[in-house]
């Protein structure tokens, strides 16, 4: 096997430009990159897209997203959200209003049931994780539903390994169990909800037998779980990337909430439904309006009177439609109709699913502006690169993490060079297209944001630092709201319940990238502990956890293909091909592979990953490839 040395990505100090695409990068002055990036997106206007940070502050991802939509005049903004999480901000939305999960991580502590449903979160999620352990200590049971018998799997009661992409199959026949077993929460169901007999129609032909020939999981155990959520008396269900980065992501996000309808675990203490983030403001970035269909605070763009404030106190005019998403502006990009992007501390490059897709179209743009701290593989398609400072270590503001807490982040170092904050780079470049914004600093850009958004508004900075932290909704500068969301639902007086939470009536739909004698392999792909999304940041750091990319198989799977651990082997799907060294993992069962985004400079998994996306949400079906394994020619002496 040969040896892999992992790449490491130096700190970018200084602009840097290139006078053709031909031409390699050279160092500039912020005076000329700045100018060069002004003229780049003044000659774009109408066929502009920005990409968003999920890693940068709150006030950022705000500027970024005021950029957009009045420097350039579109809607078209987004972030790595579209990844992995656009599925759990539609579900819950359609079904409660509001985007967010319902519960905060105290709450998992003191709950008496956990489903972790396609979320190994002790690997991709060690912070939240320590709040469930916590619950288990104090005597909450949990169970894990996912392909895979993961690290998280081990601390469950009981593990339901079903086959990849069976989520609606397994929530509907534990939804019919409840229905009828007796134990559906009627008088929530009536209070709170609609749809229910449609619902119960929909899911009656899902017996716990027919779930077990689909899923591949016992009827007993589907049963016992079914039994066991219906009757704890408060219970979270929690889900990662393993539910949303599917093409029918919203689809399996409404079937999950159902299950809360159904038992009226939503809207109390202890009871809820929570979608894991897995980067520091991945929550914050669509809370400040960086996504294409919402204003900050979600507020809807479609929305007359919201689109009203928003004018006024901007001075400007907003498209009234809805923008394009990271999926679809990729799409436009390939017809020609996107023709410059500024990216935010983004990689998708290497982050989006089908790679050299994404490569190519990139490549493709008449301008790309790219605002980071590293020379990322995105960066080196650039022609201007915008060196940044770190939201977690040099920028002052706030971000927003999984249970909606707005959290104040400080500089604590200088940043090298002449890396500047993300906000006066935006500011800076904004006065070259006309429009001076005389922010003094980030608490200014936040007070901005507040006058906006209701949710936010009584979110000071003092009070930040003050509470150590605030979820949102705080409306009140005087007040807290409760730390779950949605109790409204339980109101006995109809106008203070409001709207009531429509079920999800969806149907299973298998992985469109099926398995067959030419790729007779299931590749699912998720995060390792040891490391971080695409290498970027993680790579240059040692970890005695860290192995490098495999491909992990089965024993039995790798019995068959006569493979051994170390042994590098080619990769196939329908997209491409990559070489990777074999390991064996007893947690995989037969016909299902696994593998990781951490390494792409090494092993580009993504090359094998399909571009089959949410037609709601606009994610990618990561979690759900076609792969075959074929062994490699022995190298012979002196090859």
């Amino acid at each position: 096997m040969r040896k892999r040395d992992p790449k490491i990505y130096r700190r970018l100090t200084r602009p840097l430009v290139r006078d053709s695409r031909d031409e390699p990068f050279r160092p500039a002055t912020w005076d000329e990159a700045l100018s060069r990036t002004a003229a780049g997106l003044r000659a774009a206007r109408g066929a502009f897209g920005l990409f968003s940070c999920a890693r940068a502050t709150n006030e950022m991802s705000y500027v970024a997203q005021k950029v957009a939509r009045v420097v350039m005049g579109t809607n078209n903004v987004d972030s790595c959200n579209r990844t992995c999480h656009a599925p759990s901000v539609a579900g819950l939305s359609a079904a409660f209003g509001s985007g967010g999960g319902t519960s905060s991580y105290a709450e998992v502590e003191e709950t008496d049931l956990v489903v972790m449903w396609g979320s190994n979160a002790r690997f991709a999620h060690p912070i939240f994780f320590q709040h469930v352990l916590r619950g288990i200590r104090n005597g909450a049971r949990m169970y894990a539903v996912d392909p895979r018998r993961t690290s998280t799997a081990e601390w469950a009661e009981g593990w339901l390994g079903l086959n990849v992409g069976t989520d609606i199959p397994m929530a509907h026949a534990i939804g019919r169990e409840i229905i009828r077993a007796g134990l559906a929460n009627h008088s929530f169901i009536r209070r709170a909800t609609t749809g229910f007999e449609e619902y119960r129609r929909l899911v009656e032909p899902w017996t716990l037998s027919l779930a077990e020939k689909v899923t591949g999981v016992p009827a007993s155990a589907i049963r016992e779980l079914a039994h066991a959520y219906a009757r704890a008396e408060r219970a979270q269900l929690c889900w990662t990337l393993g539910i949303t980065e599917h093409h029918n992501g919203t689809d399996n996000v409404r079937a999950l909430i159902n299950l809360s309808l159904l038992t009226g675990h939503v809207g109390r203490h202890g009871s809820g439904l929570q979608p894991l983030r897995g980067q520091n403001n991945v929550q914050g970035g669509g809370d400040m309006g960086a996504i294409p269909n919402r204003f900050p605070g979600f507020q809807d763009i479609l929305d007359p009177d919201a689109r009203a404030k928003f004018e006024s106190a901007w001075d400007t005019v907003i498209e009234p439609h809805y923008g394009l998403n990271l999926t679809e502006m990729f799409e436009a990009m390939e017809e020609g109709t996107l023709k410059a992007v500024y990216c935010i501390g983004e990689n998708p490059a290497q982050s989006e699913a089908d790679s050299e897709q994404a490569v190519r179209r990139l490549g493709a743009l008449d301008f790309l502006v790219v605002q980071d701290i590293f020379l990322t593989r995105t960066a080196e398609l650039a022609d201007v690169v915008l060196p940044a400072t770190a939201g977690w270590a040099e920028t002052e503001g706030t971000t927003t993490n999984s249970e909606r807490r707005v959290q104040r982040v400080r500089a604590a170092v200088t940043p090298p060079g002449e890396a500047r904050e993300d906000i006066d780079i935006l500011r800076d470049l904004a006065a070259r297209l006309g429009h001076e914004w005389k922010y003094t600093g980030s608490e200014a850009v936040w007070d901005e944001l507040r006058s906006l958004s209701p949710d936010h508004y009584g979110m000071t900075y003092a009070r930040l630092e003050e509470e150590q932290g605030i979820q949102w909704p705080c409306p009140d500068p005087h007040r807290l709201e409760p730390t779950y969301l949605h109790g409204r639902l339980w109101a006995d007086d109809p106008a203070e319940r409001g709207r009531r939470a429509p079920f999800g009536l969806v149907r299973h739909d298998p992985p469109v990238d099926l398995t067959d004698e030419a790729y007779p392999i299931r590749l699912t792909t998720g995060r390792r502990l040891d490391s971080y999304n695409t290498g970027v940041q993680s790579g240059g750091f040692a970890s005695p956890l860290r192995r490098g990319e495999y491909v992990e198989l089965c024993p039995e799977d790798a019995e068959r293909y006569g493979v051994v651990v170390g042994e590098e082997v080619q990769v196939s799907s329908r997209r491409g091909s990559v070489r990777a060294p074999v390991w064996i993992d007893t947690a995989l069962r037969p016909g299902l592979a696994f593998m990781t985004m951490h390494f792409p400079d090494d092993v580009d998994t993504n090359r094998l990953t399909i571009e089959a996306n949410c037609p709601i949400a606009g994610t990618a079906e990561f979690k759900a490839s076609a792969i075959r394994i074929d062994r490699l020619p022995v190298a012979t002496v002196g090859s």
